[in-house]
C-alpha cells in the first residue's frame, strides 16, 4: 500500500512561472522581484503594514528577538508545549530561558501562569526581554488574556505562528497580535517554500530593521561597512515565487485540511477515550495537523502503540510535542505549571497525544482508509 504521510507539500501547479521568471530574469540572489512582491502579498494577506521574508521561521524569531533588545544574561519566557526552533534563538543571543505551561482550551501558553511568572520576575527585578507565544498546530493561544497580562508588566509579545498562517482570533489573522509575528514555509506547514519564514509587525521601523539584520547588517556606505552583528538570513528570490504562488492558494488549503478535521472528529469522536483539539471560541484554527488525544486507561493503548501499528499498515502519525520543561537540553530552567499540585497539563498532553495525517493534497479514499485503520486499532477490532 501507497504510505500515507502525515503532511507533505501540495503544490498548486503554479510555482513554475515565478520560478522560471526568475531564471529568465537571473534573479537568483536572495534579493529581487519575486522578494518584493512576496512580502507585499504577506503584509496584505495578514493585514499589517510589512513584512520581512527569510530563509527559516527560526531565523525570523532570532530576528525579532535581537530588535527587541534580547542579549546576553536576558531573560526571554516562551511556550513550553512546542518544537524547540521557538526557544533555540533565545539561546543564540545568550538569554535565559523560563517556561511557560499550556491550558486546556487552547493547549497553547496558560494565562495563569504567565502571570504567576511575570509576578515572580517583577519581585525579583528580572522581567522579560519578551514572552514568545506559541500558537501550536493552527489554533491560537488565548491572546487577549495573554496581551493583557503581558502590557500590564510591559514585555512584547513574539507571536510564533509558525503553524498556524490562516488562521483567525476574533476577527484578525493569527501571528497578528503581539509586537511581532513569524510564519514558517517549512516543508511540512500549510503552505511551503522548501524552507523560509517571514516576520511580521504593524511597525514598520522593525520590519525595516530585520531587513538591515538579515543582509548582514551591511551599513549604508561606498564600501563594505559594518557597526553591528548582522545574520544572513534573505529568502531567495527562486523560493520566494514559490511562495507567492503558495499564498495564492493558502484559503483553499485551510478549507481543506479543517474538512479533514472535521471527518476525524465525526467517524471518531464518538469512541470513548478519543478528545480532539479543541477550537476557541470566536476564532478558526487553520487544523494545520490533526490531533487527538487518547485516555490509556479507556483505550488501553499509548499514542506510541498506536503509532507502531498504523505505521505497520504504511501510515505516518506523530506525537505530540515533547514539552521543553521535559527536554535534557533545558533540565535546569525555571517552568511555570498551569496546575500547581498535579502533572502539568502540557505533559499530560504529550503523554496522550497524537498527530494524524492531515495534508490538502490527501485524497478522500485515503482520509477513509486512515479512519477505518484508527477504527479498528482503536476499538480492540
Amino acid at each position: 500500500m501507497k504510505r500515507i504521510l502525515l503532511s507533505s507539500p501540495h503544490m498548486s501547479g503554479n510555482e513554475q512561472n515565478y520560478i522560471k521568471d526568475a531564471f529568465d530574469t537571473n534573479w537568483i540572489a536572495p534579493l529581487g522581484p519575486n522578494v518584493d512582491q512576496f512580502e507585499k502579498d504577506i503584509a496584505a494577506y495578514a493585514g499589517v503594514k510589512g513584512a520581512s521574508v527569510t530563509s527559516s521561521g527560526t531565523g525570523a524569531i532570532h530576528l525579532a528577538l535581537d530588535i527587541l533588545g534580547v542579549g546576553q544574561g536576558d531573560s526571554v519566557f516562551c511556550s513550553s508545549f512546542t518544537f524547540i526552533a521557538s526557544a533555540n534563538p533565545a539561546l543564540y543571543l545568550g538569554a535565559e530561558l523560563t517556561f511557560i505551561d499550556s491550558e486546556t482550551d487552547t493547549w497553547n501558553m496558560s494565562p495563569k501562569a504567565l502571570e504567576h511568572a511575570l509576578s515572580d520576575a517583577k519581585k525579583a527585578n528580572q522581567l522579560p526581554k519578551a514572552i514568545i507565544v506559541v500558537n501550536l498546530y493552527g489554533q491560537s493561544a488565548q491572546m487577549d488574556e495573554l496581551l493583557e497580562i503581558a502590557n500590564h508588566f510591559h514585555v512584547p509579545i513574539v507571536e510564533d505562528a509558525a503553524e498556524s498562517l490562516g488562521a483567525d482570533y476574533k476577527g484578525k489573522k493569527s501571528g497578528t497580535l503581539g509586537k511581532i509575528g513569524i510564519y514558517s514555509f517549512n516543508g511540512n506547514k500549510i503552505i511551503t517554500t522548501s524552507g523560509g519564514g517571514v516576520l511580521i509587525s504593524d511597525d514598520e521601523e522593525i520590519v525595516a530593521k530585520s531587513h538591515f539584520l538579515a543582509t548582514q547588517a551591511r551599513d549604508q556606505a561606498p564600501h563594505y561597512q559594518h557597526s553591528v552583528v548582522g545574520y544572513n538570513y534573505r529568502m531567495s528570490n527562486i523560493l520566494a515565487g514559490v511562495g507567492i504562488a503558495q499564498l495564492q492558494v493558502l484559503d483553499d488549503r485551510v478549507a481543506r485540511r479543517r474538512e479533514i478535521f472535521e471527518t476525524y472528529y465525526q467517524e471518531l469522536s464518538s469512541i470513548e477515550g478519543i478528545d480532539f483539539m479543541p477550537e476557541l471560541e470566536n476564532t478558526k484554527s487553520n487544523r494545520w495537523l490533526s490531533a487527538l488525544t487518547v485516555d490509556p486507561t479507556i483505550i488501553q493503548l499509548n499514542p506510541y502503540e498506536i503509532m507502531d501499528k498504523m505505521n505497520e499498515v504504511n501510515i505516518e502519525t506523530r506525537a505530540l510535542w515533547k514539552p521543553l520543561h521535559l527536554q535534557p537540553l533545558f533540565k535546569n530552567n525555571k517552568f511555570y505549571s498551569n496546575n500547581q499540585s498535579e502533572k502539568a497539563t502540557s505533559t499530560l498532553l504529550f503523554e496522550r497525544g497524537l498527530c494524524v495525517p492531515s495534508g490538502s493534497n490527501m485524497s478522500d479514499e485515503e482520509l477513509t482508509r486512515v479512519i477505518k485503520q484508527l477504527q479498528n486499532i482503536l476499538r480492540g477490532c
